[in-house]
């Protein structure tokens, strides 16, 4: 069995797969202060918590590379398996076109494998995590570009400590666009103008493109962005893990 590991700055996505089927997936908090010992003890309890025995393997992609080697060598105290870690050396199949491919992060390269692998193309990738990233893949699989700006929740807590009287709130659609309250008002703003944000650029994607493209929305917020949008989006919730699995077998 795999395990997959794809780290955020926020949270960190854990996934077990057997051959094809992810058998089980969690998340834990990114902690750049935690030692080797602290997260081994989170991932032995991860496996305990769902029984899960038998992992050969692993594989890491980081936004955070303070913790690769901490991750490392917490996989290997918990399971013995040496982890690969996405990065250069490592054979993806993806062909990257930007001006300079080594600034692409690591979470974008495994999303766009397996967008590349699982949907028709060409395509475009909206990742809605710490950051908001969207990556767009042509018709014959090449990763042109995209853009990043600041993800939902880095935007709300920002508005809420930069101002005396706006309140934290959970990020969930309100009843209707016109907020009649400071709460709904926000989460208006927040998660329609996201959605509203990310069918704008669809359009711009697809004229660049010249022609239309399948829309993949992941990440921890992205599920709540996603049915709010008036293009045809499909929720891929699982994308980075499936992707780390490709890239595993890739190079196996």
């Amino acid at each position: 069995m795999l395990l997959a590991i794809d780290v955020g700055n926020t949270n960190i996505v854990l996934g077990v797969i057997d051959g094809e089927k992810l058998l089980v997936s969690g998340r834990l908090s990114t902690n750049i202060k935690a030692t080797d010992e602290e997260y081994a003890i989170k991932l032995h309890a991860f496996f305990a918590l769902h029984k899960i025995e038998g992992i050969d393997g692993a594989i890491i992609s980081s936004v955070v590379p303070a913790l690769n080697g901490t991750l490392k060598r917490a996989v290997s105290i918990v399971t013995g398996a040496a982890a690969m870690i996405v990065g250069p050396g490592v054979k993806t199949g993806l062909s990257i076109k930007i001006d300079d491919p080594a600034q692409l992060g690591a979470d974008l390269v495994v999303g766009a494998v397996a967008a590349k692998e699982k949907y028709p193309l060409p395509a475009v990738i909206f990742d809605l995590g710490t950051a908001t990233t969207a990556s767009v893949l042509d018709q014959d699989g090449n990763f042109l570009g995209g853009i990043i700006t600041t993800g939902v929740k880095t935007s709300l807590n920002a508005l809420a400590t930069g101002t005396a009287l706006l309140p934290q709130i959970d990020i969930a659609a309100p009843k209707n666009v016109i907020g009649t309250n400071s709460v709904d008002s926000m989460k208006s703003g927040a998660v329609i103008g996201t959605a509203c944000m990310l069918d704008g650029f669809i359009d711009r994607f697809e004229a660049q493109l010249g022609s239309k493209a399948t829309v993949i929305v992941t990440g921890g917020l992205g599920k709540s962005i996603a049915k709010n949008c008036t293009h045809d989006v499909i929720f891929d919730d699982d994308l980075l893990i499936d992707g780390l699995r490709i890239i595993y077998e890739k190079n196996k």
